[in-house]
């Protein structure tokens, strides 16, 4: 485990610089790099529709985690917006991220129960952010070095009633008017969805 975990902080400097466009038809290299950019803003079919949370209001899930079953209480707390010139220094191709801006998003879980976690948590892996109702691109690796953010791979052992704020950075469009933040239990489940003003 230990050389598991020196490996993944070796490859993080990379990936930081790793912008991977989960849109649908994103992260391919040998798109142009307007085909990249629009990915990130165009439209979606959006999951189904959920209540909307306020920052700090929390929802309950069960998460798969290695060999056993962890209940989380999630609450997405804030989304902190980069400048564009931030951006730029984050990608590895800033015309990549012209027009765009990283936004953080900065979720508290909290272990309720179930049995330690033996490895690094995947409760933060199905966070995404919205923007303007167009899901965002993934930055991989760039959420661990933002301020209040903290490292899952710091975090195995994690036991009931500890909590974490752990962090997604994804890149939306500069000026979007509204922010969402979606978490679920597991891929292809409904989120919770938090509405947060864009800052």
């Amino acid at each position: 485990m230990l050389y598991r975990k020196t490996a993944l902080r070796a490859a993080a400097p990379v990936a930081v610089l790793a912008l991977a466009l989960t849109a649908c038809g994103g992260g391919d290299d040998k798109k142009s790099d307007d085909n990249a950019k629009s990915d990130a803003a165009s439209s979606q079919a959006k999951p189904k529709e959920a209540p909307a949370l306020a920052a700090g209001e929390s929802t309950t899930g069960k998460v798969k985690e290695g060999d056993g079953t962890v209940t989380y209480d999630v609450a997405a707390e804030k989304v902190d917006l980069a400048t564009e010139a931030e951006t730029k220094k984050l990608v590895s191709d800033p015309k990549r991220a012209e027009g765009l801006v990283a936004a953080t998003a900065h979720l508290k879980y909290t272990h309720k129960g179930g049995a330690p976690l033996t490895d690094t948590p995947d409760a933060p892996d199905t966070t995404e952010i919205y923007a303007d109702g167009a899901r965002g691109g993934l930055l991989i690796g760039a959420a661990e070095d933002a301020a209040g953010c903290e490292d899952k791979l710091d975090l195995e052992g994690w036991k009931k009633g500890e909590s974490h704020v752990l962090c997604e950075t994804y890149l939306v469009p500069a000026g979007a008017k509204s922010l969402e933040v979606h978490w679920a239990e597991k891929d292809g489940a409904d989120p919770a969805v938090w509405k947060l003003p864009a800052k």
